[in-house]
């Protein structure tokens, strides 16, 4: 067992609280108890949860209390030869990047904010703008920490439970309450970023642009236009990265930027489609004067949504729903045209849309990537609209053979799911396996993933 210095109780009780995710829906009433010693922490919670930022409802509990990680945020051990990191697994990233780039590291892969911990991090085996390169962040993970639904506590690896594992890489904390994770870093030349820019006009030019700067750059990504129209439908800007070289880059490493904060909810007609399509198209426009190659911060070009404390309150009272699918694609852009005309046909409108290039599957059983390219969408809820525009969208990606992020999943239905993910039969009989009574289960499994008898 991992030594306590700070003498803390296992479990610090709390009453019962609203929790949601990042989308603010659902909301459920639920106990959180906080600790700084996961592997002491009461039997009875039936999810680990970190900082609460996927969308949905992955990081709620379902009929119990949830073990908050993140006071437990210890570096138990680096090694600055191997770069390879051991960490308790409330840890998060942006402690991590406060920390190890003036040492020459970074992680190896980075989403889209870095206000997630690294226990978040291997539940939702996050990938980001280097998967076609880098695959998610489970290709990097040595060996684990975990405390089984029965209470066991056992080091996992390939080596030692390689089904439980791969299962627990994507497995959305359901497969047993993660307590350190051990990390491969990347070694980096400098933590600055060499940028380049170019204007798309349409969807299918994006993702052949796309498709070529992934075969250059280690790091890419899109930004397109969701609203507009016609032969313009998914204008928008490709960008593309890679770490600067020395001799490319200012001396001292750069800290992460003091952030404004919202602070209040916006009223619903800020988010309404009319609102939306003014903001793409004068985003659009600022995107293709201000395009530019050179060196850039890396927290506009990794997290530039992170410069924004509560930046979700943008979206008002009712929330968001952020739909991510990966489909398979070969640059041509046909699918994500079809996509986007689901969109106009249903009066959807998204300000933040995102195509990104992706590699090879990773290990993880359920791990969300697959060769072709994924489509995030931020998507203000509107009662039943938007469980429409799901439901369209889910059927055009089923036919495609494509699947959806379960991160960033609150509306999916349970038919879809199991129409789009052939893997779930093998990954709940691991499940079953390790927790035959089902004590670890959310919100998202009760949904989604839970056997019916």
């Amino acid at each position: 067992m991992t030594p306590n210095p700070r003498n803390a109780k296992p479990s610090e009780p709390t009453s019962l609280s609203e929790l949601s995710g990042w989308g603010r829906r659902p909301v459920v009433r639920a106990e959180e108890r906080l600790s700084e010693d996961l592997a002491a922490a009461g039997a009875d919670v039936v999810l680990s949860r970190g900082l609460g930022r996927s969308y949905g409802d992955a990081s709620l509990p379902a009929d119990g209390p949830a073990l908050g990680t993140r006071r437990a945020d210890r570096i138990l051990a680096f090694d600055p030869d191997t770069g390879v990191l051991r960490a308790e697994a409330g840890l998060s990233l942006r402690a991590l990047n406060a920390l190890f780039p003036a040492r020459g590291f970074a992680s190896p892969v980075s989403p889209g904010t870095q206000d997630v911990t690294l226990g978040g991090m291997v539940a939702s085996d996050v990938h980001g703008k280097n998967h076609h390169v880098a695959g998610t962040i489970g290709a990097h993970v040595r060996a684990l920490r975990v405390r089984t639904a029965e209470g066991r506590v056992l080091g996992v690896s390939e080596a030692s439970e390689p089904e439980l594992f791969r299962a627990t890489l994507g497995g959305m904390g359901l497969t047993g309450h993660l307590l350190e994770v051990e990390l491969a870093l990347a070694r980096i030349p400098s933590f600055w970023i060499r940028q380049w820019k170019r204007p798309v006009a349409n969807v299918e030019e994006l993702c052949a642009v796309l498709r070529e700067a992934s075969a250059r750059e280690p790091f890419t990504m899109s930004w397109l236009d969701t609203t507009a129209r016609g032969a313009s439908l998914g204008r928008g800007v490709v960008i593309a990265g890679r770490y600067a070289d020395p001799d490319e880059a200012p001396a001292d490493t750069p800290r992460m930027r003091e952030r404004l904060a919202v602070p209040f909810d916006l009223p619903a007609w800020a988010v309404a489609p009319w609102s939306i399509r003014l903001f793409n198209f004068g985003y659009g426009r600022a995107q293709r004067w201000l395009a530019r190659d050179g060196l850039v911060h890396p927290q506009p070009f990794f997290y530039p949504l992170d410069a924004i404390r509560a930046w979700n309150r943008l979206y008002g009272r009712r929330g968001l729903v952020q739909y991510q699918c990966v489909v398979p694609s070969d640059g041509d852009g046909r699918v994500f045209r079809g996509l986007l005309e689901v969109m106009s046909e249903h009066g959807g409108a998204s300000p933040v849309s995102v195509i990104k290039d992706c590699g090879a599957e990773g290990r993880g059983m359920l791990s969300f990537p697959m060769p072709g390219m994924s489509l995030a969408l931020d998507l203000p809820y509107r009662p039943g609209k938007t469980q429409a525009l799901v439901d369209a969208l889910n059927e055009r990606v089923i036919d495609a053979g494509g699947r959806i992020y379960l991160t960033k999943d609150a509306l999916t239905r349970r038919e879809h799911f199991a129409r789009m993910e052939p893997r779930l039969a093998a990954w709940n009989a691991v499940r079953r396996k390790w927790d035959p009574d089902g004590r670890l289960r959310s919100a998202l499994s009760r949904r989604l993933l839970d056997e019916v008898a």
